[in-house]
């Protein structure tokens, strides 16, 4: 008897920021669970690195950047019926505060706020959401359960991101449509790896976790496909904290 209460398959499954990171190794993990993957993101070569590398069909690419009102359309009209979401789309800063000007708030909160928010509306109201589906936003522990030194700007769009997914639970659960967040420890991805941080920091760090490590994108995403699973068909409202402990 083959019971898997976390498979997806039959499902059809948006993952947004599919072109690198968590977004990538999402859409892959959704792909080997048996889901038909809807992959987006803003960069048209790397997404289409990450969809020649679904197998499961259908499949489809729509290269968007959600800032922008008219690829959020692009991307609706481009959508089937969902049974789940992944809006992975996102972006990171490390800045003291002092240095947080309105601009600087503005720019994160675009993309790692008003972005996801505006899709999640878009795709209740228009009902691209089948009754039954789940959503995950990917938020953060910087705002919600860690507040680092040089994080606030950063944090701010992702306990927003985490406020309004609390928020839409709540009012989407009459569809029986589900709403839940990951808040991520650091995640080793291309985006930690800018410069912003030497990579001697970033070892040091590393070790103030209890784990004794970062996480890895398969982290994040065995969890998304957790909450995007049947086997979490009793959850909403809630945010998963994947952090190798270093919240305790």
């Amino acid at each position: 008897m083959n019971f898997n209460p976390f498979s997806l398959a039959g499902k059809t499954i948006l993952v947004t920021g599919a072109s690198s990171g968590i977004g990538r190794t999402t859409a892959l993990a959704c792909d080997r669970m048996g889901a038909a993957v809807v992959a987006s993101g803003r960069d048209s070569e790397r997404l289409e690195e990450t969809f020649n590398l679904l197998e499961t069909q259908p499949k489809c690419q729509v290269t968007a950047d959600l800032t922008h009102n008219d690829d959020i359309d692009k991307l609706l009209s481009s959508l089937p019926p969902l049974d789940g979401a992944v809006l992975c789309a996102g972006n990171s800063t490390t800045l003291p505060l002092q240095f947080g000007t309105r601009e600087k708030f503005d720019g994160m909160f675009d993309i790692n706020f008003f972005a996801p928010v505006e899709l999640l509306r878009l795709m209740y109201k228009k009902k691209v959401l089948k009754k039954g589906a789940s959503v995950v936003l990917i938020a953060s522990i910087g705002g919600t359960h860690s507040f680092m030194p040089g994080n606030g700007v950063y944090g701010a769009s992702k306990a927003a991101l985490n406020a309004v997914m609390k928020y839409a639970a709540r009012e989407y659960a009459s569809r029986k449509v589900r709403v839940n967040s990951i808040c991520p420890g650091m995640v080793d991805t291309p985006l930690i790896h800018r410069g912003t941080i030497t990579e001697e920091q970033l070892a040091e760090d590393a070790k103030r976790y209890p784990l004794g490590r970062y996480g890895q994108p398969e982290d994040i995403a065995n969890g998304a496909i957790y909450l995007l699973s049947d086997a979490s068909s009793w959850l909403t409202g809630h945010d998963l904290v994947i952090d190798g402990g270093f919240s305790i």
